[in-house]
């Protein structure tokens, strides 16, 4: 079976859609967490989960973040030992979240054998795309890494599905961010289209119930099903198949 790549912005409602979908869809499927966020995933390594402890006794996020995608990079510091401490935890930190990458792709295909239709809340390729798999600026080493394993390695989702929104949607919906970095965001990921092999935009401003049948419809066409067999798919015609 397939697996399809849920992607869009915070606000335009992934994670709700994601969950709907194992009901909605005319065929076996099962979702899978694919995002930085520790505390919205239910599986994660037993290395992953020490490293989350230690975070949270410190007063950390509870992500496993190695870009600039999710927050700014911090300055090394200038004393040798420090910033050989530093890169030595760097290391260790891309080394566990690579491992924690496979490990939920392996977990994907295992249902995949089973199968189900694979429905992934996010997609690290697409999260980290603009920053380290196609930046165009100067990454630290540990991002270099992660930017090659990611292109050159990590299996892409069969179909990636956008749901886009306006910046001021968004934020209407979940405070988060500035309108200017929502609008990079959306930039960010519908620059991911020649990147996959098919790819469709579905317009995320509609009622979570119109998003939800265009999503269906989205995945249902792409899987060679009946045709009708989701409903009419208004938002996304506009949107471009690849492959």
């Amino acid at each position: 079976m397939a697996c399809v790549a849920l992607i869009g912005p915070d606000g335009a409602g992934k994670t709700t859609i994601g969950r709907k979908l194992e009901r909605a869809l005319p065929m076996p499927a099962r979702y899978l967490y694919m995002g930085v966020n520790l505390e919205a995933s239910g599986l994660m390594l037993p290395t992953t989960r020490l490293m989350l402890m230690f975070k949270r006794a410190r007063g950390g996020r509870p992500d496993m973040v190695l870009s600039t995608a999710h927050g700014e990079r911090r300055p090394p510091p200038r004393h040798p030992v420090k910033r050989l401490a530093g890169r030595v935890k760097s290391a260790v930190r891309v080394t566990n979240w690579l491992a924690e990458e496979w490990f939920r792709q392996l977990v994907a295909w295992a249902w995949q054998r089973r199968g189900y239709l694979v429905v992934f809340d996010r997609h690290f390729f697409a999260d980290y795309y603009a920053h380290d798999v196609a930046g165009s600026h100067a990454p630290s080493l540990a991002r270099r890494l992660h930017g090659v394993v990611l292109r050159r390695f990590y299996p892409r989702p069969s179909l990636v599905v956008c749901l886009d929104a306006p910046a001021e949607v968004l934020f209407a919906r979940k405070g988060e961010g500035t309108l200017a970095w929502l609008e990079a965001r959306r930039a960010e990921y519908l620059a991911l289209r020649p990147a996959v092999e098919a790819f469709v935009v579905v317009d995320a401003s509609q009622p979570p119930e119109a998003v939800l049948r265009d999503v269906v419809a989205a995945i249902t066409a792409h899987a060679g099903g009946p045709a009708g067999a989701a409903g009419p798919v208004a938002a996304s015609r506009d949107a471009a198949c690849i492959g």
